[in-house]
């Protein structure tokens, strides 16, 4: 891996780490449903004018139901799951519970294709249940009243990040640019519907329109970019190493630009996540790239 590349794998890590410090910030304010209408149509946006400037077309006619189908699991019902969590969770424990993304794609993949898993498989799975567990458990947060909905809905989400990337692997293949726009634009026609049942309790303010453009510019438009082009240059099993990442990077902008609190157990139940997400995955370290590292 060059220097460019690792340095893009710790922004996007950033970034997505990210995501959960602005829904904290705007959820509370806007509600679930307009975050997220303004979230997927701000990236839809600006991938379209990216589309534009790179001549890549859509190919509506031919795609459009897989881009439904990609648009309603991964970005319109987690999305939305998220934001609903955001308005009683921390942005440190959301972070870490969306950590469980590939456990929930290895059920599903064991459950679509009848296959038993691995050894390793299941203490990754139980690990990650084990850290999941030590979280809410000791958190203060999940003290609250409506704790257990909201984190109900996280795990929800990060079940419907498992359905999208094995229904991904599954589906005929579409360039990976196309299938972010494309996927952007049926999430802003799925979540409008919802808008008007559930409208914005407050009126936003410049501050908080900051953060939703920022959710959806630069956490959804900017992200899909750099991880498409880290598949491209270093490829998938590489570009996974942002799960283990983004994490920390959440928990560490909770603390720092919202004050919360990061207990024994946030480090200790975020590690076993990890470990377990390692050992389902099948992810080993390589840090041979940081000895080789070429010139950006």
């Amino acid at each position: 891996m060059s220097t460019a590349n690792l340095l893009r794998l710790i922004f996007l890590a950033a970034i997505w780490g990210g995501s959960f410090l602005f829904m904290r910030i705007a959820a509370p304010v806007l509600g679930a449903a307009v975050l997220i209408e303004y979230r997927v149509l701000f990236a839809a946006l600006f991938l379209a004018v990216i589309g534009l400037f790179l001549k890549k077309k859509l190919d509506l006619r031919a795609h459009w139901k897989h881009y439904l189908i990609l648009g309603l699991f991964n970005s319109a019902l987690p999305f939305l799951m998220f934001a609903f969590a955001a308005r009683t969770l921390s942005a440190s424990l959301l972070a870490v519970l969306n950590a469980t993304t590939p456990l929930w794609g290895t059920l599903i993949a064991a459950v679509w294709s009848r296959q038993m898993v691995t050894g390793k498989v299941m203490l990754g799975l139980a690990l990650g249940t084990c850290g999941v567990a030590l979280l809410v458990g000791f958190d203060h947060v999940s003290a609250k009243p409506g704790a257990g909905i909201a984190i109900a809905a996280v795990l929800f989400a990060s079940f419907n990040y498992g359905i999208a990337s094995n229904y991904a692997k599954q589906a005929k293949t579409v360039e990976p640019f196309a299938n972010a726009h494309g996927s952007m634009w049926a999430a802003a026609l799925l979540v409008l519907p919802v808008v008007p049942f559930f409208p914005a309790p407050a009126e936003p303010t410049i501050g908080i329109m900051g953060a939703v453009i920022a959710l959806g510019v630069l956490c959804s438009g900017v992200a899909y970019l750099i991880y498409f082009r880290l598949i491209q240059d270093v490829g998938p099993s590489s570009a996974l190493t942002v799960t283990f990442l983004s994490p920390l990077f959440g928990i560490l902008w909770g603390m720092l630009f919202l004050g919360e609190t990061v207990g024994w157990y946030t480090i200790v139940g975020a590690a076993i996540v990890i470990t377990g997400t390692a050992l389902v995955t099948g992810f080993r370290p390589n840090l041979g790239f940081l000895n080789k590292a070429k010139p950006v």
